[in-house]
């Protein structure tokens, strides 16, 4: 029987902080929001920074757009649903079967499983939350990557045999 245990290493020297609401999301800056409504959890959608006060963040939505698509979505959103965009980290040549990495879908980033590895540009990830598998170019990948406590960690599955 095969159980799988993370296994979290820092990223040194990206994105520390010990102030999260001050003066790390500026106006500008890019960043990635996360949302509690049905169906989106788990997800990070890309946007900037429009405006910040205190603990509150007026953000812009880069692929999200209004109801009747005329402009970007906007929206307020707290210091607890908002990180700095992850480090630009090139991704490995290939991925590999059972690696957690974040996929790029419905205008946002998820976070998955590889669980198969069809050729070195094509992938079907796992979805824990949907309990789905689905097909992705390697384009549509990156590396997870964990913001916890104002600092970025690299995730990595470790299997044991038990």
């Amino acid at each position: 029987m095969y159980s799988a245990r993370r296994k979290v290493s820092s990223v040194p020297g990206v994105c520390s902080t010990e102030d999260m609401s001050g003066k790390m999301f500026q106006k500008g800056t890019s960043v990635e929001v996360s949302s509690d409504a049905e169906g989106f959890h788990g997800a990070w959608f890309p946007a900037t920074v429009v405006k910040s006060v205190r603990n509150k963040f007026l953000v812009e939505y880069r692929d999200l757009t209004t109801d009747d698509e005329t402009e970007p979505l906007k929206e307020t959103v707290d210091s607890l649903h908002i990180r700095p965009t992850p480090p630009a980290i090139l991704p490995p040549a290939k991925f590999k079967y059972l690696e957690e990495v974040d996929t790029y879908y419905n205008d946002g980033w998820w976070v998955g499983v590889i669980s198969k590895v069809i050729d070195d540009s094509n992938y079907i990830v796992y979805f824990r939350t949907w309990g789905q598998e689905i097909e992705f170019r390697y384009e549509d990948l990156r590396p997870h990557h964990d913001w916890i406590t104002g600092r970025w960690f690299r995730a990595s599955q470790v299997l044991e045999l038990e």
